[in-house]
């Protein structure tokens, strides 16, 4: 631990007496740490970074609740320890009116001041101007040479179809970009959102990922808003990227999500 002892010491001035892991973090390392100055705060060990502590800061200047980042440096960076109480009614409610802040901040263009990435997928983020070019291009057949032909083709023929299915031009909200309830950390009556992969977008594609693993509650639904009309067609279509993602990362367990989100939409 010397040298994330080092690393810390020279960036917050004080010596870490005890870290212990921390649950999450599939494709990084997270601890939590004490200091000798009797704070404690959370180091997330990884390659990205930098880029996380902006999304994480533009997150924070959008006025959408996330932890504080105290700092970052090289593979490392630390943030503010909060208290994991589990999700509530309030907490699903807060998380509602949280998105809803988020994506009221939008930016002149669909994309990321820079490239991302979860392990070795990458995520290329470079502007677009036309949402359903970036979602086919930047998303859905970001590396087509990573799927099976098979499923290449169907995913093919699906973006050829997108523009009768997505909106050309839906506002540019600010995303978190991976918004399944692992990455909400629910203290109190409060709701964090943490591990954003952010981007300027559809709105939508944040509700699409939050639905991909269960339905959060009424409280969230009501707290967030009316959606556009046509959102469920658009669902599957939002969902498919995450599935394809997860397919990528973790193997053939993650195909039956796959073709249920292409035989939902008839490819």
């Amino acid at each position: 631990m010397s040298r994330l002892s080092d690393t810390v010491l020279s960036m917050l001035g004080a010596v870490v007496l005890r870290a212990r892991p921390l649950h999450g973090g599939d494709l990084s390392e997270v601890q939590l740490l004490e200091l000798s100055d009797g704070r404690h705060v959370v180091a997330k060990t990884g390659p990205l970074a930098a880029a996380e502590a902006a999304m994480l800061r533009a997150i924070r200047d959008a006025g959408a609740p996330a932890p504080e980042v105290l700092g970052a440096a090289g593979d490392l960076l630390l943030m503010e320890a909060l208290e994991e109480t589990g999700a509530s009614t309030a907490g699903w409610q807060a998380l509602g009116h949280a998105l809803r802040q988020l994506h009221s901040a939008t930016g002149p263009h669909y994309g990321w001041a820079e490239d991302y990435a979860f392990g070795p997928v990458a995520i290329p983020n470079a502007p677009l101007e036309n949402w359903v070019d970036f979602w086919a291009r930047r998303r859905l057949l970001a590396d087509p040479s990573a799927l099976p032909r098979d499923l290449r083709l169907r995913v093919e023929a699906l973006c050829a179809r997108l523009p009768d299915l997505l909106p050309a031009a839906p506002p540019a909200s600010l995303l978190h970009g991976d918004l399944w309830s692992g990455n909400v950390l629910f203290s109190g009556s409060q709701a964090y959102l943490i591990d954003p992969a952010c981007y300027w977008g559809h709105g939508e594609v944040d509700l699409a990922m939050l639905h991909l693993f269960g339905a959060p509650p009424a409280a969230f639904h009501d707290a967030y808003g009316q959606l556009l009309p046509g959102h469920e067609g658009r669902l599957p279509i939002y969902q498919l990227w995450p599935a394809l993602v997860h397919l990528r990362l973790f193997g053939a367990s993650y195909g039956s999500m796959v073709e249920a989100r292409l035989q939902a939409l008839g490819f």
